[in-house]
């Protein structure tokens, strides 16, 4: 009676976990894949709002340096 059903409770979570996981590691190896110095990131960044202008030159600054 629970056999099939305790199987198929727990495969369905599993498989969204998975692709959660999945997905999140694919976003985050985008910039990595499409060959993205880390210069161009941080420009994009600044360019989208997402980092202020005291922020961009810190880490502007270290980029640059290395």
């Amino acid at each position: 009676m629970y056999g099939f059903g305790m199987g198929l409770g727990w495969v369905i979570p599993l498989i969204g976990l998975g692709l959660i996981v999945y997905f999140f590691v694919n976003q985050k190896n985008i910039n990595i894949k499409a060959g993205k110095s880390a210069l161009d990131i941080l420009d994009e960044r600044y360019a989208k709002g997402e980092i202020d202008e005291e922020e961009y030159q810190k880490k502007h600054e270290i980029l640059a340096s290395n």
